[in-house]
Parts: structure tokens; C-alpha cells; sequence
């Protein structure tokens, strides 16, 4: 699991210049564990982390770039991912 949020990681900070690496790996983990818990909750068989991380991978080729827009509009993670001191200028 390391191994896959690293990966990830280093895709957003690709994908997403304007990011920390502190804050990427606080994106991905929770992508990653919002994922996992909704379709657990929607009571879909569990498919394996490989699965949630090609999934995460695919939502951040598609909107890493905006990601650190996301967190001004979403009070569920605003006080986790609104934190302006950890935004690279």
C-alpha cells in the first residue's frame, strides 16, 4: 500500500505543480480511503487496493491539475486541504 500511495503521490505532483508533496499524499490517501469507504457503504465487494489505485490514478490524470481548487468548495475536507502555507507559490 506505501508503495501505491507514493506512486500516486508522485503522479499528482507531476500532474499538480502548485501542490506540496505533504499535501499530495494527504490527497491521495484520501481518494484512496473515500473510495474504499463509499463502496463499502454501497456494499460492493472489495477489489483490492490495486484496484482503488488504478481508480485514484485515473482521477488524478483527469483533474490533478485542479485538485487544490477542490478544497475551498468541499467543508468536508476544507480544514485538511486549505492550509495556505502548504501551497507551493
Amino acid at each position: 500500500m506505501e508503495q501505491m500511495y507514493e506512486k500516486l503521490t508522485q503522479q499528482l505532483l507531476e500532474k499538480n505543480p502548485e501542490m506540496s508533496a505533504n499535501r499530495a499524499r494527504v490527497w491521495v490517501e484520501l481518494l484512496c480511503s473515500d473510495f474504499e469507504a463509499t463502496s463499502a457503504k454501497a456494499g460492493a465487494d472489495y477489489r483490492g487496493s490495486e484496484y482503488t489505485g488504478k481508480l485514484v490514478g485515473q482521477l488524478i490524470e483527469s483533474y490533478g491539475n485542479q485538485l487544490h481548487l477542490f478544497a475551498a468548495k468541499n467543508p468536508k475536507y476544507a480544514h485538511l486541504l486549505n492550509d495556505s502555507e502548504d501551497t507551493m507559490n
